[in-house]
């Protein structure tokens, strides 16, 4: 089994440096390496981005760690490595179900804040989304990330029926994201999260939450969220996460976790294994080999 680094901008021989650790820890786990060029890659050159990965023998079980890529940008990825014998541990569609919330939504609805979106980015759409809530406060993201570090300007609205509130907020975040903007926008219900402490940079409100790991449908590790404050003996309630679980249409996966005020466990949003970061707090060692054991299941 395999694990696709990519490679650090200034030499493509040498692993992206905010790899390193989890590279050497890999290794030492038994997994293969192969380093491939990212910015080669975005720019759709994938012959010479995959110039460094050595075709094995028979066919191998590959796991990309790298930076987040769009739908478009992983399956050249995924059909790239395909025929150098390596199959990526999820397929394009598996990893675009998880990469936008709109594709998972129906599967964690249950369990998340209330949500719509939409690719037209005029006032009526937007307003006619908004209005749905209310006057409940919204956050807005795209179909995979937030502006939370611009949590006033870009993020939070505090009445969903404020229209002057959402287009400035709505206008802040689209400019914010510029050429990032992953295919529109996404609105959603607000909910009151526990505490956990203030942003040392941005001075964001932290809240408690977990990043849980699933590969084959079994949980690889559960991590705390964020670096910074006390957790406590705070540890998320994982059964009915479990079972959600089995339905998604992925075979490595994230699912990250919070614990609202009143004592309840959502769902905040899904996202594909493979492009999700480790804490800095994160037992690596722990991660590769429950990794390791969980994903060779499809391969046995």
């Amino acid at each position: 089994m395999r694990i696709i680094y990519c490679d650090s901008v200034f030499d493509n021989k040498v692993i992206e440096p905010d790899y390193e650790e989890e590279k050497k820890i890999a290794v030492n786990c038994g997994f293969d390496l192969s380093l491939i060029s990212f910015e080669e890659l975005t720019d759709g050159n994938i012959a010479t981005a995959l110039r460094f990965v050595k075709e094995p023998e028979d066919k191998e079980l590959g796991i990309y760690r790298g930076w987040m890529l769009t739908p478009n940008q992983y399956r050249n990825l995924y059909d790239g490595l395909q025929k150098k014998n390596i199959k990526l541990i999820n397929s394009p569609a598996e990893y675009k179900h998880c990469h936008y919330l709109p594709d998972s939504y129906e599967k964690i609805e249950s369990k998340t804040p209330k949500s719509n979106w939409t690719t037209k980015l005029d006032k009526d759409s937007i307003l006619k989304l908004t209005k749905e809530f209310g006057d409940s406060p919204i956050i807005v993201k795209d179909f995979v990330k937030s502006e939370k570090h611009n949590w006033e300007e870009a993020c939070f609205i505090p009445n969903a029926s404020d229209s002057s509130k959402v287009k400035t907020t709505v206008e802040k975040f689209i400019e914010l994201r510029g050429d990032s903007l992953n295919e529109g926008l996404v609105f959603r219900q607000f909910e009151e999260l526990e505490f956990l402490t203030d942003h040392s940079k941005s001075r964001m409100p932290l809240t408690k939450e977990f990043r849980i790991f699933f590969a084959n449908k079994k949980i690889v590790k559960v991590f705390d969220y964020w670096d910074e404050g006390e957790y406590g003996e705070t540890k998320p309630e994982l059964d009915d996460f479990e079972e959600i679980a089995q339905n998604i249409n992925s075979k490595f996966f994230t699912m990250d976790v919070a614990k609202k005020k009143d004592g309840d466990w959502i769902i905040m949003e899904l996202g594909d294994g493979q492009v999700a970061g480790l804490p800095d707090n994160a037992d690596k060692n722990e991660f590769y080999n429950n990794l390791k054991e969980n994903a060779l299941q499809q391969f046995i």
